[in-house]
């Protein structure tokens, strides 16, 4: 086939680190031929799921857009899942199997602009997660009652675990899709959007959803229990958006009490991001059997009905406390992750810092900018600076885990750097504005926040998100005068930050070289404000 990748092994080395990457990394990562030809519009999933023998069987059909006429169709699919057919219009197809990639030729002429579908079936034994969610697959598990409770979590390992599909971030379904789960029938299964109609099969029923809004493939989930269902409206920026709750039987006076935050999330949400981003596909929390995953109006929970994150206080603060970790981290993710979307692995830090970072927006809008403030500076202690948090494109591979509180630090930082809050306010509801339900690099949300803040941001990026060098202000002090300069930073960061002084805040513009200020009176005490992620020292002479 033309254009076929032909890279069996290459090398790429950041920051020190050398890795290596197979041409399976790339059938994975990359945006393929197979792959390119052709754009997603729908996809209608149908699943069987047989708690008992742990299998799941079904079909998905696939509606596409021709953009440039192609022959062969890449679907993925993971092993000991099995793809067993593929049609187009009744006519059965050929299929080329490598590992999780699957080959499809196709018989029909494909017309650009045309738009077609093609169906494939699929069943087997689904990969048990082993350490949900952050180890993906099904979760085969049971309430206190002995009934089954079951639940799907994949984002890192790919949606392709259970289900075929065009597994890469750049391209979604832009019709959403119809997912219908069939399962024993004193159980519930729950999916993404708004459930249409339950139908009885006699031993099973079979629960029909549907997702009007584009979504990407890992947030299509699967959740089956013994489930109750409670509701409530919210009276949002437009207009009354449904609140859904399916949580087990021995769950629910629990979970009204601690769901309470749902509304309370929206809201803080809704005034720093816009609107809630599937007003059309409503929202639900769903309780499942592991912690919790940001599933596109399906967000998941296990937070054990408690404030913090298990228990606990992420920042050392006591303000992590103050918040139900998982309903309000979760929660963010509608907006930056489902709405606004990364459209390679390499740049989920897009996902993950600026949903970090709305716990201290939630935080700053309920309880005040000391709070907010005092909680993303506490989470620093989680930072490795291990690794740059921008990963390698095209081979999905990911950047360091410092993605989340390094990513909050750095949008902290850039708050600081603003004229005042609301026209920060003004840029986090542009972004979900400018890209709503896009797929986006981290260079276009970069050129964003730049133009918009009227910054130039090159270095400020390049230093924080593709290095692992945190700038440090050394500085001396003889009586009234103070020097300073940068070190650890790149050629030409010159980001000015605020030093406390004798009390009062002072802005100093710190270069690579040192400057010096005299101020009216001795200096007797100097910091940096604890807003700006940086270190400092003072240099004894």
């Amino acid at each position: 086939m033309k254009y076929r990748i032909v890279i069996l092994l290459f090398l790429v080395t950041v920051m020190g680190y050398s890795q290596s990457f197979s041409k399976q990394d790339s059938l994975f990562g990359s945006i393929t031929p197979e792959r390119g030809w052709w754009d997603l519009k729908h996809y209608e999933l149908e699943v069987s799921v047989f708690p008992k023998e742990r299998e799941i069987t079904g079909t998905n059909t696939i509606t596409y857009t021709v953009l440039d006429p192609g022959k062969v169709m890449q679907l993925d699919l993971q092993k000991p899942m099995k793809l067993l057919n593929a049609t187009q219009d009744g006519e059965p197809l050929d299929i080329r199997s490598e590992g999780m990639f699957h080959f499809i030729t196709l018989k029909k002429k494909q017309k650009k602009g045309k738009t077609y579908s093609l169906s494939v079936q699929f069943s087997g034994k689904p990969r048990v997660a082993k350490n949900p969610p952050w180890d993906g697959g099904f979760t085969w598990s049971r309430d206190s009652s002995d009934q089954h409770f079951i639940a799907t979590s994949n984002q890192g390992i790919g949606a392709s675990i259970w289900w075929p599909n065009k597994d890469h971030p750049y391209d979604e379904p832009d019709n959403g899709v119809d997912l219908a789960i069939t399962v024993p029938s004193e159980l519930s299964a729950v999916g993404n959007g708004r459930l249409v109609e339950i139908v009885d099969n006699e031993d099973t029923r079979t629960w029909k959803w549907k997702v009007v809004n584009p979504i990407n493939n890992y947030g299509v989930n699967v959740n089956i229990a013994d489930y109750v269902r409670f509701s409530e409206k919210f009276k949002g920026e437009k207009g009354e958006l449904d609140l859904d709750y399916w949580v087990l039987r021995e769950s629910e006076e629990k979970a009204n009490r601690q769901f309470s935050q749902v509304s309370m999330t929206i809201e803080a949400f809704e005034h720093w991001f816009g609107p809630y981003p599937f007003y059309e596909d409503s929202f639900k929390l769903v309780e499942v059997p592991y912690l919790g995953m940001e599933h596109q109006s399906s967000v998941t929970y296990g937070n054990r009905y408690s404030n913090g994150y298990l228990g606990m206080d992420l920042s050392g603060t006591g303000w992590g406390m103050k918040f139900d970790f998982i309903i309000i981290h979760e929660s963010g993710h509608e907006w930056f992750a489902n709405n606004i979307t990364n459209d390679d692995v390499s740049d989920i830090w897009i996902h993950e810092g600026f949903t970090a970072y709305s716990e201290n927006l939630y935080l700053d809008y309920h309880f005040g900018k000391e709070a907010s403030s005092a909680y993303v500076v506490g989470t620093r202690k989680s930072i490795s600076n291990d690794r740059p948090i921008i990963g390698i494109r095209g081979v999905r591979k990911r950047g360091s885990g410092d993605m989340y509180y390094k990513g909050a630090n750095i949008l902290h930082t850039l708050r600081q750097l603003l004229e005042d809050d609301e026209k920060w306010r003004e840029i986090l509801r542009g972004l979900n504005s400018e890209f709503r339900h896009q797929t986006v690099s981290s260079k276009q949300v970069e050129d964003y926040i730049s133009e918009m803040s009227g910054i130039d941001l090159t270095e400020f990026w390049q230093q924080y998100l593709r290095t692992v060098k945190i700038p440090k202000v050394e500085f001396k002090i003889v009586n009234n005068e103070l020097s300073f300069r940068y070190t650890d930073i790149i050629e030409e960061f010159d980001m000015p930050v605020i030093a406390i002084v004798n009390g009062k805040e002072h802005w100093l513009f710190p270069k690579d070289d040192w400057k010096a200020e005299e101020f009216d009176e001795d200096i007797r005490t100097f910091k940096i404000k604890r807003d700006f992620y940086v270190n400092s020292e003072e240099i004894k002479e």
